[in-house]
C-alpha cells in the first residue's frame, strides 16, 4: 500500500473550509469545482495525516515492491483518482444524489509492479448530499455530527446508511435503453457491419443489422427508419454502403436522429467514392467516420449522453489509453539512459 491518501472535491466543504477561511460552503451558493480539486494527505495517525503536495510525495521517494514512486506514478495515480471520482459522479446522479468529494489509496502490484487501485469505496470514503443538499447527507458525516450518541440518533444513521445501500444497487442500472441500427446497402457490406458491432459490445450497446439499398429501394429504406424511430429508445443511424453512398444522406435528410455514415471502402475506387460521403447538400448533419472502431466510439458517446454506464465505459478507454501513453514513454525513457 501506498501510504497517501487522494481526495478530490467537487464542492468546498469540511477541512477544506478550515484551511480556506473566506470559501463559501454549499453545492448551490458555494465554491465548486472546476476541474476537480485534487489534494493528498500522508498517513500518519501521529501527525494527523498532514496534507502533502506532489512536490514533498516526489522528494519522499518511497518504494513499495521494488517500485519507486516517481513523477509517472504519481500522475497516473492522480489522473486516475479524478477519472474514478468522474465515473462514480455519475452513476450517483442517475439518483439524484451529488457526489461531494470522494478519498481513494493506491498500492503496486507486487506481480506487475503496477499501480493500481487498492481500496473499498464504501460510505466511508465519500460524501452524498441527495438533491444537493447538505442538511439530508447521508455518509459518514451523520455520524460525526452527532451531539449525542443515543439509541434515536442510531437509528437516523442506520436510515442513512440503509438508503445508501439501497441505491448503491441501482448504479450499475442502465436508465436508458439504447442501441445502433446498422444499415448496410448490401450483404456484401456485413464483415464491416460486424466490426462495428464488436467495437459497440465493448460499451454494452446493443446493434441491430438490417440491409436496405436508399438507390434501389428508398420507400423500403424509410420504412425501417420510422421502424426504429416508433418505440422511443435511443437510436444513432450507422449507414454501411460502399462506391456511391445514398443511404447517408437519404437517411439523414429524413430523420432527426443522430447518422453516421461509415463507408467500406477499397483501395481501387476508395478516394472517388468517400467523396459521396463527404460531400452532403445543405440542410443534412450526416457524419462520416472511416474507421469502423471509431465509428462506434462516436455512437457510444452520443448515447452516453444519456445512459451513464456507457459513458463511464468511454471514460474507462480514455484513462486506460493515458495510461499506457504514460507508462510506454517512462519505458522508452528508461532505455535511453
Amino acid at each position: 500500500m501506498i501510504p497517501v491518501e487522494w481526495v478530490c472535491r467537487r464542492v468546498a466543504t469540511g477541512s477544506f473550509l478550515k484551511r480556506n477561511p473566506g470559501v463559501e460552503e454549499g453545492l448551490l451558493l458555494g465554491y465548486r469545482f472546476s476541474p476537480l480539486k485534487m489534494e493528498m494527505f500522508f498517513k500518519d495517525d501521529a501527525n494527523n495525516d498532514p496534507q502533502w503536495s506532489e512536490e514533498q510525495l516526489l522528494e519522499a521517494k518511497l518504494c513499495l515492491a521494488g517500485l519507486t514512486i516517481g513523477q509517472c506514478e504519481v500522475d497516473i495515480m492522480s489522473r486516475s483518482t479524478v477519472a474514478i471520482f468522474e465515473m462514480v459522479e455519475k452513476a450517483w446522479a442517475t439518483q439524484n444524489c451529488s457526489l461531494v468529494d470522494m478519498k481513494i489509496e493506491f498500492g503496486v502490484s507486487v506481480k506487475s509492479r503496477e499501480i493500481v487501485l487498492a481500496d473499498v469505496i464504501d460510505n466511508d470514503s465519500w460524501r452524498l448530499w441527495p438533491a444537493g443538499d447538505r442538511s439530508q447527507q447521508t455518509d459518514k458525516q451523520v455520524y460525526r455530527e452527532l451531539k449525542e450518541v443515543t439509541p434515536e440518533a442510531m437509528q437516523m444513521v442506520k436510515r442513512s446508511f440503509e438508503w445508501v445501500s439501497e441505491r448503491v444497487k441501482l448504479l450499475l442500472e442502465p436508465q436508458a435503453s439504447s442501441r445502433v441500427v446498422l444499415l448496410m446497402g448490401s450483404i456484401s457490406d456485413v464483415a464491416h457491419c460486424e466490426k462495428i458491432r464488436k467495437a459497440c459490445a465493448s460499451y454494452r450497446i446493443p446493434c441491430v443489422l438490417r440491409v436496405t439499398s436508399a438507390h434501389k429501394g428508398p420507400d423500403e429504406t424509410l420504412r425501417i427508419k420510422a421502424e426504429y424511430e416508433g418505440d422511443g429508445i435511443p437510436t444513432v443511424f450507422v449507414a454501411v454502403a460502399g462506391r456511391s453512398n445514398g443511404l447517408g444522406p437519404v437517411m439523414s435528410g429524413n430523420t432527426a436522429y443522430p447518422v453516421i455514415s461509415c463507408p467500406p471502402l477499397t483501395p481501387d475506387w476508395g478516394p472517388q467514392d468517400v467523396w459521396s460521403s463527404l460531400r452532403m447538400p445543405s440542410g443534412l448533419g450526416c457524419s462520416t467516420v472511416l474507421s469502423p472502431e471509431a465509428c462506434a466510439q462516436f455512437a457510444a458517446q452520443i448515447l452516453g449522453l444519456r445512459d451513464h454506464l456507457v459513458w463511464c465505459k468511454l471514460r474507462a478507454s480514455m484513462l486506460n489509453t493515458w495510461v499506457s501513453l504514460k507508462l510506454a514513454d517512462k519505458k522508452l525513457q528508461a532505455c535511453s539512459l
